[in-house]
């Protein structure tokens, strides 16, 4: 009876998966966005965007060379350098730094005031973390899963090209004619069909060769890359949650647009409800959707312990220290506004464990589901303990 209940619960989650990343998530994304981003904000936190970028930046060199270290099965390595840079921008932040507010002898004011700023920050951090994570982390889990399903065709027809012969009546001319079927077989494989056509290598064919008539490979033109490279950026570019993101900054950021949705006043007020509304569900569905990989993850999981300790390694003890050592160097070189508790939330995106975006990604692709639910389960087990080490290190810091 469990293990039929587990299982309803997987298949269901598809679907739901499916409306998170078309609906809630860029929901949620626009509504934050929206009503608590201003041009002048936007001006004035300016380093928050390049803080995060050098998150995902550093912490994927660092998940590189882990992978370059213990050589995980080739899908699974897109998943490592996903889990080491993209961090949990959006949940964790929404608990974190009201908690830190309420605390007595708080650093950081005024509860009230606190709060409000905080929750400021972490909707810009959180919309700034999904346009990261859907454009670099969407392309990146896109790689690996595309290599993934060439690697297991390309099983899947040598198994069937090396398939013996099991007639026990055949003789040699039998034989004779089984070669020359292969041979045709190989000859057909060999033509650009569809489904090779249609297999977009990010990373060489598509912008670096195609397939000719006679079944070869040629160089393509200066151009022909250009415009292959562009129309992947377009692509990455159109994802609902990226659309959101750019649809939320520019309400933000436009004083009468922002009048039209935001504020007791507004005539279109109702969509900002509805918004919010639909927003409020991403959070509960992506924790289904978490607790859902988890469960995959501990029956059965193709990463090595060593993979997994690699991981923890980058997220919990090297990049927090790079962390204070970015923030405390941006401070000194007066780049960024006097508040503490901006500074703190820069140092608090370095510690953050993988996002849980990335289990909804690998879900999408169908690939790497397992491994993304085991590398979950302990790197949240993990930040447990090591969110609340470093808070406190950090607000010594502060002090």
């Amino acid at each position: 009876m469990a293990g039929g209940f587990w299982s309803l619960l997987e298949v269901a989650s598809m679907p739901v998966l499916q409306v998170v990343f078309v609906v809630f998530s860029p929901a949620l994304v626009f509504a934050s966005l929206a009503k608590t981003v201003t041009l002048q904000d936007i001006i004035s936190w300016w380093f928050m965007p390049v803080n995060i970028g050098l998150t995902f930046l550093l912490g994927g060199i660092l998940g590189w060379i882990v992978v370059k270290l213990l050589k995980p099965e080739p899908h699974v390595g897109g998943l490592v350098i996903a889990s080491c840079s993209a961090g949990n921008l959006g949940n964790l932040p929404l608990i974190i730094v009201p908690a830190i507010c309420n605390q007595e002898g708080s650093p950081f004011g005024e509860t009230s005031i606190c709060r409000s700023l905080g929750l400021s920050y972490v909707s810009f951090s959180m919309a700034l973390g999904g346009f990261y994570i859907w454009t670099h982390t969407y392309h990146l889990l896109l790689s690996s899963a595309e290599k993934y399903k060439a690697l297991q065709a390309e099983k899947e027809t040598d198994s069937f090209s090396n398939r013996p012969n099991q007639d026990l009546d055949s003789d040699q001319e039998t034989h004779l004619l089984k070669v020359d079927e292969d041979e045709d077989q190989e000859a057909t494989l060999m033509q650009p069909t569809k489904s090779v056509v249609e297999y977009d290598d990010t990373e060489s064919q598509a912008l670096v060769r195609h397939l000719s008539s006679t079944g070869k490979l040629i160089n393509v033109t200066f151009w022909d890359k250009l415009r292959n490279f562009f129309h992947l950026i377009v692509q990455e570019l159109i994802t609902p949650p990226t659309i959101a993101a750019i649809l939320g900054f520019t309400f933000g950021a436009v004083t009468w647009l922002k009048k039209l949705i935001i504020g007791d006043t507004a005539p279109l007020r109702v969509i900002q409800d509805t918004v919010t509304l639909l927003g409020n569900g991403a959070i509960p569905c992506i924790t289904l959707i978490l607790g859902g990989n988890l469960t995959q993850g501990i029956h059965s999981s193709k990463v090595k312990p060593l993979t997994v300790i690699g991981i923890i390694c980058v997220k919990y003890m090297i990049l927090p220290v790079i962390g204070i050592g970015v923030v405390r160097a941006a401070h000194s070189l007066g780049l960024l506004p006097s508040e503490k508790l901006f500074q703190y939330v820069l140092m608090i995106q370095f510690t953050l464990p993988p996002a849980m975006n990335i289990g909804t990604i690998a879900q999408l692709f169908d690939v790497g589901q397992e491994e993304c639910s085991i590398i979950f389960l302990w790197t949240y087990l993990v930040a447990a303990l090591a969110l609340t080490v470093w808070s406190t290190v950090f607000l010594y810091v502060l002090s």
